[in-house]
Protein backbone atom coordinates (compact mmCIF):
# COMPACT_ATOMS: atom_id res chain seq x y z
CA UNK A 1 0.00 0.00 0.00
CA UNK A 2 1.36 3.41 -0.97
CA UNK A 3 2.48 5.70 1.82
CA UNK A 4 0.36 8.82 2.26
CA UNK A 5 2.46 11.85 3.16
CA UNK A 6 -0.51 13.36 4.99
CA UNK A 7 -0.42 10.43 7.44
CA UNK A 8 3.28 10.76 8.25
CA UNK A 9 3.17 12.01 11.86
CA UNK A 10 6.68 13.48 12.14
CA UNK A 11 6.61 15.25 8.77
CA UNK A 12 3.14 16.65 9.43
CA UNK A 13 4.19 18.04 12.82
CA UNK A 14 7.35 19.50 11.29
CA UNK A 15 5.22 21.06 8.55
CA UNK A 16 3.03 22.73 11.18
CA UNK A 17 5.98 23.98 13.22
CA UNK A 18 7.82 25.47 10.25
CA UNK A 19 4.65 27.33 9.31
CA UNK A 20 4.76 29.11 12.68
CA UNK A 21 8.50 29.27 13.38
CA UNK A 22 10.37 30.55 11.51
CA UNK A 23 8.05 31.39 8.60
CA UNK A 24 5.24 32.97 10.61
CA UNK A 25 7.69 35.02 12.66
CA UNK A 26 9.43 36.11 9.47
CA UNK A 27 6.13 37.32 8.00
CA UNK A 28 5.44 39.47 11.07
CA UNK A 29 8.94 40.98 10.85
CA UNK A 30 8.59 41.45 7.09
CA UNK A 31 5.29 43.33 7.48
CA UNK A 32 6.85 45.56 10.15
CA UNK A 33 9.85 46.32 7.94
CA UNK A 34 7.67 47.06 4.91
CA UNK A 35 5.45 49.32 7.00
CA UNK A 36 8.35 51.72 7.54
CA UNK A 37 7.61 52.83 3.96
CA UNK A 38 4.70 54.90 5.29
CA UNK A 39 7.32 57.28 6.67
CA UNK A 40 9.02 57.72 3.31
CA UNK A 41 12.02 56.55 1.35
CA UNK A 42 14.66 57.41 3.95
CA UNK A 43 12.95 55.36 6.68
CA UNK A 44 12.48 52.32 4.45
CA UNK A 45 16.00 52.46 3.03
CA UNK A 46 17.39 52.70 6.55
CA UNK A 47 15.45 49.61 7.60
CA UNK A 48 16.73 47.65 4.58
CA UNK A 49 20.28 48.73 5.41
CA UNK A 50 19.84 47.59 9.03
CA UNK A 51 18.69 44.19 7.81
CA UNK A 52 21.69 43.89 5.51
CA UNK A 53 24.00 44.57 8.46
CA UNK A 54 22.67 41.62 10.49
CA UNK A 55 25.57 39.22 11.23
CA UNK A 56 25.45 35.89 9.37
CA UNK A 57 22.53 37.14 7.27
CA UNK A 58 23.13 34.69 4.42
CA UNK A 59 23.20 31.78 6.87
CA UNK A 60 19.92 33.01 8.43
CA UNK A 61 18.31 33.40 5.01
CA UNK A 62 19.30 29.91 3.84
CA UNK A 63 18.58 27.87 6.97
CA UNK A 64 16.07 30.14 8.70
CA UNK A 65 13.92 31.04 5.70
CA UNK A 66 14.62 29.26 2.41
CA UNK A 67 15.07 25.67 3.68
CA UNK A 68 11.98 25.75 5.96
CA UNK A 69 10.03 27.51 3.19
CA UNK A 70 10.91 24.88 0.58
CA UNK A 71 10.00 22.04 2.96
CA UNK A 72 6.75 23.68 4.09
CA UNK A 73 5.69 24.50 0.54
CA UNK A 74 6.54 21.17 -1.09
CA UNK A 75 5.08 19.08 1.73
CA UNK A 76 1.98 21.28 1.77
CA UNK A 77 1.41 20.66 -1.93
CA UNK A 78 1.90 16.90 -1.43
CA UNK A 79 -0.70 16.64 1.34
CA UNK A 80 -3.06 18.92 -0.61
CA UNK A 81 -2.88 16.52 -3.56
CA UNK A 82 -3.91 13.68 -1.24
CA UNK A 83 -6.79 15.55 0.38
CA UNK A 84 -10.38 14.62 -0.41
CA UNK A 85 -12.41 17.80 -0.30
CA UNK A 86 -16.10 17.38 0.52
CA UNK A 87 -17.03 21.04 0.59
CA UNK A 88 -19.68 20.62 -2.12
CA UNK A 89 -21.39 17.91 -0.14
CA UNK A 90 -20.88 19.48 3.29
CA UNK A 91 -20.65 23.23 2.90
CA UNK A 92 -19.74 24.01 6.49
CA UNK A 93 -17.56 27.02 7.20
CA UNK A 94 -14.70 24.86 8.51
CA UNK A 95 -14.72 22.87 5.26
CA UNK A 96 -14.50 26.08 3.22
CA UNK A 97 -11.71 27.33 5.47
CA UNK A 98 -9.84 24.07 4.90
CA UNK A 99 -10.15 24.44 1.12
CA UNK A 100 -9.07 28.08 1.33
CA UNK A 101 -6.03 27.03 3.36
CA UNK A 102 -4.98 24.59 0.63
CA UNK A 103 -5.72 27.00 -2.23
CA UNK A 104 -3.75 29.83 -0.62
CA UNK A 105 -0.87 27.45 0.06
CA UNK A 106 -0.61 26.49 -3.62
CA UNK A 107 -0.95 30.11 -4.71
CA UNK A 108 1.75 31.19 -2.23
CA UNK A 109 4.19 28.63 -3.59
CA UNK A 110 4.22 30.44 -6.93
CA UNK A 111 3.83 33.94 -5.49
CA UNK A 112 6.78 33.61 -3.10
CA UNK A 113 8.91 32.17 -5.90
CA UNK A 114 8.04 35.24 -7.99
CA UNK A 115 8.65 37.58 -5.05
CA UNK A 116 12.09 36.14 -4.26
CA UNK A 117 13.21 36.11 -7.88
CA UNK A 118 11.88 39.63 -8.39
CA UNK A 119 12.85 41.77 -5.40
CA UNK A 120 15.51 39.57 -3.77
CA UNK A 121 17.46 38.75 -6.94
CA UNK A 122 16.04 40.96 -9.72
CA UNK A 123 15.63 38.02 -12.11
CA UNK A 124 12.13 38.57 -13.54
CA UNK A 125 12.40 39.63 -17.22
CA UNK A 126 10.81 42.99 -17.93
CA UNK A 127 10.88 44.15 -14.32
CA UNK A 128 13.55 46.02 -12.35
CA UNK A 129 16.87 44.13 -12.59
CA UNK A 130 18.26 45.68 -9.39
CA UNK A 131 17.66 43.49 -6.30
CA UNK A 132 16.52 45.34 -3.20
CA UNK A 133 18.82 43.36 -0.92
CA UNK A 134 22.03 44.72 -2.45
CA UNK A 135 20.77 48.23 -3.17
CA UNK A 136 19.64 49.52 0.22
CA UNK A 137 20.22 53.13 -0.77
CA UNK A 138 17.58 52.95 -3.49
CA UNK A 139 15.41 50.15 -2.11
CA UNK A 140 12.32 52.35 -1.83
CA UNK A 141 12.72 53.59 -5.41
CA UNK A 142 13.06 50.01 -6.70
CA UNK A 143 9.90 48.79 -4.98
CA UNK A 144 7.99 51.97 -5.88
CA UNK A 145 8.83 51.53 -9.56
CA UNK A 146 7.54 47.95 -9.42
CA UNK A 147 4.32 48.85 -7.63
CA UNK A 148 3.46 51.57 -10.15
CA UNK A 149 2.76 48.64 -12.50
CA UNK A 150 -0.87 47.82 -11.73
CA UNK A 151 -0.67 44.04 -12.16
CA UNK A 152 2.40 43.83 -9.93
CA UNK A 153 0.71 45.84 -7.15
CA UNK A 154 -2.45 43.72 -7.39
CA UNK A 155 -0.40 40.52 -7.31
CA UNK A 156 1.43 41.63 -4.17
CA UNK A 157 -1.79 42.63 -2.43
CA UNK A 158 -3.23 39.20 -3.22
CA UNK A 159 -0.02 37.65 -1.96
CA UNK A 160 -0.23 39.55 1.31
CA UNK A 161 -3.90 38.61 1.77
CA UNK A 162 -3.19 34.94 1.03
CA UNK A 163 -0.22 34.88 3.42
CA UNK A 164 -2.23 36.60 6.16
CA UNK A 165 -5.02 34.03 5.91
CA UNK A 166 -2.69 31.04 5.55
CA UNK A 167 -0.72 32.04 8.65
CA UNK A 168 -3.66 33.07 10.82
CA UNK A 169 -5.77 29.99 10.08
CA UNK A 170 -2.63 27.88 10.33
CA UNK A 171 -2.20 29.17 13.89
CA UNK A 172 -5.74 28.02 14.65
CA UNK A 173 -5.10 24.56 13.19
CA UNK A 174 -1.82 24.35 15.10
CA UNK A 175 -3.51 25.25 18.39
CA UNK A 176 -6.25 22.66 17.88
CA UNK A 177 -4.06 19.85 16.53
CA UNK A 178 -1.47 20.24 19.30
CA UNK A 179 -4.13 20.23 22.02
CA UNK A 180 -3.47 23.82 23.06
CA UNK A 181 -7.12 24.77 22.54
CA UNK A 182 -9.62 22.18 23.78
CA UNK A 183 -13.38 22.44 23.84
CA UNK A 184 -15.90 23.75 21.35
CA UNK A 185 -16.24 27.23 22.86
CA UNK A 186 -12.48 27.73 23.12
CA UNK A 187 -11.96 26.58 19.56
CA UNK A 188 -14.72 28.86 18.30
CA UNK A 189 -13.19 31.86 20.08
CA UNK A 190 -9.75 30.97 18.71
CA UNK A 191 -11.19 30.68 15.21
CA UNK A 192 -12.69 34.16 15.44
CA UNK A 193 -9.38 35.47 16.75
CA UNK A 194 -7.51 33.91 13.83
CA UNK A 195 -9.92 35.48 11.34
CA UNK A 196 -9.41 38.85 13.04
CA UNK A 197 -5.64 38.37 12.85
CA UNK A 198 -5.88 37.57 9.15
CA UNK A 199 -7.85 40.76 8.50
CA UNK A 200 -5.39 42.82 10.56
CA UNK A 201 -2.28 41.43 8.86
CA UNK A 202 -3.88 41.78 5.44
CA UNK A 203 -4.73 45.43 6.16
CA UNK A 204 -1.23 46.19 7.43
CA UNK A 205 0.40 44.54 4.41
CA UNK A 206 -1.95 46.22 1.94
CA UNK A 207 -1.30 49.65 3.44
CA UNK A 208 2.44 49.01 3.33
CA UNK A 209 2.17 48.16 -0.38
CA UNK A 210 0.23 51.35 -1.13
CA UNK A 211 2.82 53.34 0.82
CA UNK A 212 5.15 52.88 -2.13
CA UNK A 213 2.72 54.62 -4.50
CA UNK A 214 1.28 57.34 -2.25
CA UNK A 215 2.46 58.93 1.02
CA UNK A 216 1.28 57.02 4.10
CA UNK A 217 -0.46 54.39 1.98
CA UNK A 218 -4.20 54.28 2.54
CA UNK A 219 -4.00 56.10 5.87
CA UNK A 220 -4.54 59.86 6.27
CA UNK A 221 -1.17 61.57 5.90
CA UNK A 222 -1.53 63.07 9.37
CA UNK A 223 -0.74 59.59 10.76
CA UNK A 224 2.65 59.65 9.07
CA UNK A 225 3.86 63.18 9.57
CA UNK A 226 7.38 63.45 10.85
CA UNK A 227 7.72 64.76 14.41
CA UNK A 228 8.15 68.53 14.60
CA UNK A 229 11.76 69.52 14.98
CA UNK A 230 12.61 71.45 18.11
CA UNK A 231 14.58 74.59 17.42
CA UNK A 232 17.21 75.95 19.82
CA UNK A 233 15.41 77.56 22.73
CA UNK A 234 12.57 75.02 22.74
CA UNK A 235 10.37 76.46 19.98
CA UNK A 236 8.90 73.96 17.53
CA UNK A 237 9.65 74.43 13.85
CA UNK A 238 6.62 74.31 11.53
Amino acid sequence: MAIKFSNTFLLRKLHQITGIVPLGVFFFVHMFSNSTAINGAAAFNKKVQEIQEIPYLLFIEIFGIFVPLIFHSVYGILISSEAKNNVLSYGYARNWFYVLQRVTGIFLFFFILFHVLNLRFGLIPGLNPDPVATNAGKAYAIVASEFRITWVLVLYILGVAATAWHLAYGLFLFAVDWGIVIGQKAQKATLYASIGLAVFLGAVGTNAAFAFVRPCGLLPQAFCEEPKKIAPGGAAKF
